[in-house]
């Protein structure tokens, strides 16, 4: 594969930051609330960087989208009760809470910033959404912002243990439209295949690409067994931030593919993977859109983002992404092969340090895979 740049990369006007972008807007663009909880390098992946969570909370009566009212003042209008994080608090599944988080912005007039929940946090299905003073939309910033941050934290399927510091989202700054049209996400793809079939590079001829400038990817149900996973219910608490402490099945269910076929309950959540395999180059990163009517009436991911290198090393032949899905209203049935999300690309202001999977833990073996909390005794 070829990491040849050239045709993506326009001036950094229009570009996401890569990680050593980011580490010089450390202390400055990005910095904590608290002069002892500085924010630290290790949190910094190659186009974004992970939140953690601060040392308060507040159980509320209801989720609220910023924009009228100060968030503190809203906060003291519909909490029911504060809590502190330090120790670890609890957090009830079908709850709204919020939580203050331990950074802060102050960015330069040309930078905006857009957030999403980190891997983990949409596998455990832990619903979230960021919010800043003033700017009445969810999980970005106006250009310029300066000022607090907060989290809305709702547990769908399991109750969870959270502690101040653990990392449920991630910021990814950027100046002006970094996005790539149709034409530039085939000039991509012709340089450098972005989808495979096991071993077979998907040609150009066959990908999927929309007028919109997407990339759409399918459901892969055949050849896997489980071929998903579906979350128990009144299951115990899970410990988000303790690597291997919970026995899958004593939280999920397996599913299994009658003819390459699953049908949805409404409400439930389901871990499923891509049939194809994706490579993310090193001088693009992407972003699974999270709702799609058109395919139908589900929501097909909580966290979607794709730094730079993911799925480049290893085999060379790309890693699955894994599906987080919630459909709605009327079962629905799902059969391998079928469209189910579209990918967004967008180009970085250079090449990253350090790509997807080095040098910190990642997915990027990834095949159906759980949440790190998870393992499969087996």
């Amino acid at each position: 594969m070829s990491a040849n740049a050239s045709a993506t990369q326009s001036p950094t006007r229009d570009a996401l930051l890569v990680d050593s972008d980011l580490t010089h807007l450390l202390g400055s663009a990005i910095r904590s609330g608290w002069a002892d909880r500085p924010v630290r390098p290790e949190q910094i992946s190659p186009a974004s960087i992970d939140l953690r969570l601060g040392a308060r909370g507040w159980r509320m009566r209801a989720g609220f989208l910023p924009g009228r009212a100060p968030v503190e003042r809203t906060i003291r209008e519909l909490a029911l009760s504060e809590f502190r994080l330090d120790g670890g608090a609890v957090f009830e599944r079908g709850v709204a809470y919020l939580v203050e988080l331990e950074e802060e912005l102050c960015l330069d007039g040309d930078l905006k910033g857009r957030f999403n929940p980190r891997s983990s946090t949409g596998r455990c299905d832990i619903f979230t959404r960021v919010l800043c003073d003033g700017h009445p939309r969810f999980d970005e910033t106006p250009v310029g912002y300066v000022g607090k941050l907060w989290i809305e934290i709702a547990p769908l399927s399991f109750p969870v243990r959270l502690a101040r510091g653990d990392r449920l989202a991630q910021l990814r700054l950027s100046r002006g439209n970094p996005a790539l049209d149709a034409e530039q996400l085939r000039e991509l793809y012709a340089r450098t295949t972005l989808c495979f079939e096991g071993e077979r590079p998907i040609p150009l001829s066959q990908a999927r690409i929309g007028a919109d400038g997407t990339l759409e990817l399918c459901v892969g149900l055949e050849g896997r067994n489980p071929c998903g996973w579906r979350s128990a219910t009144h299951t115990d608490l899970v410990e988000f931030s303790r690597e291997g402490a919970h026995a899958a099945l004593d939280f999920w269910e397996p599913l299994r593919a009658r003819e390459g076929r699953c049908i949805l309950a409404p409400e439930s959540f389901y871990i499923f993977a891509s049939r194809e395999r994706l490579v993310i180059p090193p001088d693009v990163a992407a972003e699974m859109l999270p709702i799609d009517v058109g395919i139908g009436e589900l929501r097909n991911n909580y966290a979607g983002f794709f730094d730079n290198g993911f799925g480049w090393g290893g085999s060379g032949h790309g890693t699955p992404a894994v599906l987080e899905v919630r459909a709605h209203d009327v079962p629905f049935l799902v059969e391998d092969g079928q469209p189910f999300c579209r990918l967004r690309f967008f180009r970085t202001s250079s090449r990253p340090a350090r790509l997807y999977g080095e040098g910190r833990a990642s997915y990027q073996g990834q095949d159906l895979t759980l949440a790190r909390c998870f393992r499969r005794d087996e």
